[in-house]
């Protein structure tokens, strides 16, 4: 009997219409479109604007299109996982909320938390589901609502992050396509670096909690910037170095979209041109779960079937992984 691997047999994403660009946030913080792209490649970023307006607003629709794209009907789903920071609520889970939403009816759902890391956490769990035959179709959904927990007025983080989020449909195959191997680590010290202080059961919110602005994401940027190049790096490197990979073998690095600079020593340790390499930081900044999927989305009319990629990660917490496969299908 062949061996079952989960493979990604369709792809769809979502960004909200506004656009905050370099030029408004100047006109917030103290800071200038100069100086932001240079140091993290981010011209602009979308924002999802509205009231009782959540994460499950930026997935429903990719999941909607994912199950048109891939001519399934939402009573086949069997599961749903979201990777997502910025959850609609505490409970129930978003991926329930998004269940709802599109029809799922039939498929149970959780959310996973792993910061920008989460939607290659969830890959390789529901990779699993499907290698063990007991689902047929599973949607792994990467989205946040990052402006939800971004303070305007800090410079270290306003400029970086944005809304918006994706969608793939795993199923089973037998001819040697998808997920082939993954690397992933944590690293808890490194929670003092990129977290939020207030929130969760240690600090619930209060009143002194809201006006001393601690639910908001706070980073130390210098400390994360150097785990984050050393991360990512390492377990591409190790991930191609377990699969016998040279940069020759490597189609597409497909790189969360933190930091400019972090993608390019990412790729510079593989040994990949620039013209691997999945790129619309400029366009969308860091929308944590949501980067890998929205690459994916835009850049699937240029992955070809049989193709090498390497997806890679780093997040608060920290976080970090690599996950290699191999393509499914030829563009449609």
């Amino acid at each position: 009997m062949s061996k079952i691997t989960a493979a990604i047999t369709g792809v769809a994403g979502y960004v909200p219409d506004y656009v905050l660009t370099n030029k408004e946030l100047e006109t917030m913080v103290e800071t200038n479109d100069e100086w932001i792209t240079s140091r993290t490649g981010i011209k602009e970023r979308r924002i999802l604007k509205g009231e009782d307006k959540g994460t499950s607003h930026i997935a429903v629709p990719a999941v909607l299109d994912l199950l048109k794209k891939t001519n399934t009907k939402p009573e086949e789903v069997d599961l749903l996982i979201c990777a997502t920071t910025t959850p609609d609520m505490v409970f129930p889970a978003t991926a329930n909320l998004i269940t709802a939403e599109v029809g799922a009816v039939n498929a149970f759902g959780y959310d996973l938390q792993a910061a920008c890391s989460g939607f290659l956490y969830a890959l390789a769990t529901a990779s699993k589901f499907v290698e063990s035959g007991q689902y047929k179709k599973v949607i792994v959904v990467g989205a946040d609502k990052m402006s939800s927990i971004i303070d305007y007025t800090d410079r270290a983080t306003c400029i970086i992050f944005g809304d918006g989020g994706g969608a793939v449909m795993l199923e089973p195959n037998t001819e040697g396509y998808g997920i082939i191997d993954s690397v992933l680590k944590s690293d808890g010290t490194g929670a003092q670096y990129l977290h939020m202080k207030a929130g969760g059961s240690r600090r619930p919110a209060t009143i002194e909690t809201v006006q001393a602005r601690e639910h908001y994401a706070f980073q130390e940027g210098q400390q994360v910037f150097k785990f984050a190049v050393k991360g990512m790096a390492d377990v591409s490197a190790e991930v191609m170095e377990r699969n016998n990979l040279t940069s020759d073998d490597v189609a597409w690095l497909v790189p969360h979209q933190a930091n400019k600079r972090i993608i390019e020593a990412t790729a510079n340790r593989m040994g990949l041109s620039n013209e691997k390499v999945m790129l619309n930081i400029h366009k969308y900044g860091n929308t944590t779960s949501g980067t890998i999927p929205l690459c994916l989305w835009e850049y699937e009319s240029q992955l070809k079937k049989g193709d090498n990629i390497v997806l890679a990660a780093f997040g608060g917490g920290f976080t970090w992984g690599a996950i290699y496969l191999k393509w499914a299908y030829d563009p449609k």
